[in-house]
C-alpha cells in the first residue's frame, strides 16, 4: 500500500500525468453539443505521445488518468439522474459516478498496456495500438452488458470523414481517428512524414473507392411525419394520477396531424400498462385507419400469467397502405420488443442485495425482460420500420442485426428526461445520427423532451424540435434505396484486414529487431 501511495504522489507531480488528464478532459468537445471534431486528433495524438513505445506499466497509467479526463467530463450526464432521481445522499451519488468512471477508464489503460506488452516483445507499435483499442472497445461494448458510449469514432460524425461511415461503420472510424493521430504523434515528435504520408493515402485512395461504389441514392419516394414531443416531466410520468392526463395529451397533439403518414409517438409515451390500456389502444387504432394513417407508440407491456415486463413499440392503424380495416389487439404480432437493456433503469443486478439499499436501485418500472435480439420489422402504413428502443441505438452490431434490405426507415424513440439539460441528449442524438450514416437510411427519432428529429444521412440536414417544449414536428422524409458496404457486411472485413496487419507487421519488426 506504501508503495502504491509513493508512485501515486510521484505521479501527481509529473507534468505529463496531468497533460494526459487535460488530453483526456478536452476530448468532450469533439462530441456533441460541441462537436469541434478536429479537437480529437489532438487529443488522441497527445495520448499517443505521451504513450509512445513507453513501457507496459508507463503507458496503462497514462491511458488510464487519460480515461479519466475522457469519461469523467464525457458521461458527466449521467449525475444528473443520479443526483435527482436516485435517492442518495450528495456524497454517495459522487462515489458512485466515481466508480463508473474508474470502471471505463480501466480500458483505455488495457489497450495501452496491450500495446506496450507487444512493443518490448516485437518492437511493433502502431498496428498493436490499433489492434488493442479496437478489443478494448469491443470489451468495452460487451461486458456487463455493454456501455460502448463516446468511441472516437462519434467525434467525426460532421466531420468529412464521415463519408467512410457506410464502409466501416463507427468502429473504422475509431481507427482511423486513432492512426491518423498516431500520424501526427510521429510527424510532431520524430519529424517523420512517412507514416502520415500514408495513413493519408489510404484514406484518399478509401475516399475514392466510396465516391465510385456508392449504393445508395433517394429513390423519390418520400412519406410524412408528425414527430409529437409530449414533454412530461420525469418526475410526473409513472404517478397513476397522471396516466389519464398524459395519454390524453398526445391523443389532443396528434388530433390537428392525423393527416400524417405516419404518427409516432416516444418510449412509454402511453404510462398505463397495455393490458389495461387495451380500450384506449383500439380507439387509436380506430381514429388512425379512419384517416388513412398508422401510429407507433411506446408502451410498457406486463403479462400477468408470465410475470414477463417488455417495454415495448406497438403499431395502430393501418399495417399496408391499401388496408381498410384495424390491426390492434393485445399481444398482436406487429410490435417490438426492447432487447439491450439499461442497467439499474430497466434492470438490476443483485437486485435482492441492492434494491433495498437506495430509491436509485429501486426505480419505477426497473424489472424489464430482454426481448429477442433478432425481431421483424416494424410495419406501418406499408413502410418497412428498424426500430431501437433508447440504449439500443448505442449498440451497432444489434441495429444492424435488424436491418433488412427493405427497411425504410431507421426509428429510435427515448426519454432522455432523466439527464436534464446536459450534453446527454446531444450525445445519444449524434450517435443516432451515426446509425443512419452507416446504414444509409433516413432517421426518425421521437422523444419525450427532445432531441426530437428528422435525420437524412445522404444530404446530412436534420430537421429538430427544441428541447424541453411540448410540440409536433411534422416534415417529409425522403426515402433511400441500397445497402451500404456496412449493412451488407459489418465489421468482419475491418478485423479481418486490422488482424493480417499486426500480424505482418509485428513479424516484420521481429525480424528486422532479431537482424
Amino acid at each position: 500500500m506504501a508503495k502504491i501511495l509513493t508512485r501515486l504522489k510521484h505521479s501527481l507531480k509529473d507534468i505529463k500525468t496531468w497533460l494526459a488528464l487535460v488530453a483526456g478532459l478536452v476530448l468532450t468537445f469533439a462530441y456533441a453539443p460541441f462537436s469541434f471534431w478536429p479537437l480529437a486528433f489532438v487529443s488522441v495524438a497527445t495520448l499517443c505521445a505521451l504513450t509512445y513505445k513507453q513501457p507496459t506499466k508507463t503507458a496503462a497509467w497514462y491511458g488510464l488518468v487519460f480515461g479519466l479526463g475522457w469519461f469523467g467530463a464525457g458521461i458527466s450526464w449521467v449525475h444528473v439522474s443520479i443526483s435527482q432521481f436516485g435517492g442518495l445522499p450528495i456524497i454517495a451519488s459522487i462515489a458512485l459516478m466515481a466508480l463508473l468512471v474508474c470502471y471505463l477508464a480501466l480500458y483505455p489503460a488495457l489497450a495501452l498496456a496491450m500495446t506496450g506488452w507487444a512493443y518490448k516483445r516485437t518492437g511493433s507499435w502502431f498496428a498493436p495500438l490499433l489492434l488493442s483499442f479496437a478489443c478494448a472497445e469491443w470489451l468495452r461494448g460487451k461486458l456487463l452488458t455493454g456501455f460502448p458510449w463516446l468511441s472516437f469514432g462519434y467525434t467525426q460524425t460532421d466531420s468529412p470523414l464521415n463519408l467512410f461511415a457506410s464502409l466501416t461503420g463507427e468502429f473504422g472510424l475509431s481507427l482511423i481517428v486513432i492512426a491518423l493521430s498516431y500520424g501526427i504523434c510521429t510527424l510532431v515528435r520524430e519529424r517523420r512524414w512517412a507514416p502520415m504520408f500514408s495513413i493519408s493515402l489510404v484514406l484518399a485512395l478509401a475516399a475514392l473507392f466510396v465516391q465510385w461504389w456508392h449504393p445508395n441514392s433517394h429513390t423519390g419516394k418520400h412519406l410524412s411525419v408528425a414527430l409529437v414531443q409530449g414533454n412530461i416531466k420525469q418526475s410526473m410520468r409513472w404517478e397513476p394520477e397522471n396516466f389519464w392526463p398524459t395519454m390524453l395529451k398526445y391523443q389532443d397533439m396528434t388530433r390537428k396531424h392525423w393527416n400524417a403518414d405516419l404518427v409516432v409517438w416516444p418510449e412509454a409515451a402511453i404510462p398505463e400498462l397495455e393490458v389495461h390500456a387495451n380500450q384506449f389502444l383500439q380507439s387509436l387504432d380506430a381514429a388512425a385507419v379512419f384517416n388513412n394513417t398508422a401510429l407507433i407508440t411506446g408502451i410498457v407491456d406486463y403479462q400477468y400469467d408470465t410475470r414477463t415486463i417488455y417495454n415495448t413499440l406497438v403499431v395502430v392503424g393501418k399495417e399496408q397502405a391499401d388496408s381498410s380495416e384495424g390491426q390492434y389487439k393485445y399481444l398482436h404480432r406487429n410490435r417490438y420488443r426492447k432487447h439491450q437493456l439499461l442497467p439499474i433503469g430497466e434492470f438490476v443486478p443483485f437486485e435482492d442485495w441492492l434494491r433495498p439499499l437506495a430509491p436509485l436501485f429501486d426505480l419505477p418500472m426497473s424489472s424489464f425482460t430482454r426481448g429477442e435480439r433478432v425481431q421483424q420489422n416494424l410495419v406501418a402504413n406499408g413502410y418497412h420500420i428498424l426500430p431501437a428502443i433508447c440504449y439500443e441505438i448505442a449498440f451497432p452490431d444489434l441495429v444492424r442485426a435488424n436491418y433488412r434490405s427493405d427497411s425504410d426507415i431507421l426509428f429510435t424513440v427515448s426519454n432522455d428526461a432523466w439527464f436534464g439539460d446536459s450534453h446527454g441528449p446531444h450525445q445519444h442524438m449524434q450517435i443516432s445520427r451515426m446509425r443512419a450514416l452507416e446504414l444509409m437510411r433516413p432517421l426518425v427519432r421521437v422523444t419525450n423532451t427532445g432531441v426530437t428529429a428528422v435525420y437524412d444521412p445522404l444530404s446530412e440536414k436534420q430537421i429538430s424540435l427544441a428541447q424541453f417544449t411540448d410540440d409536433v414536428l411534422v416534415t417529409d422524409v425522403h426515402l433511400i434505396g441500397g445497402n451500404s458496404f456496412y449493412a451488407r457486411h459489418g465489421t468482419w472485413p475491418w478485423w479481418t484486414i486490422l488482424v493480417i496487419f499486426t500480424l505482418a507487421s509485428v513479424i516484420w519488426s521481429y525480424r528486422k529487431k532479431g537482424a
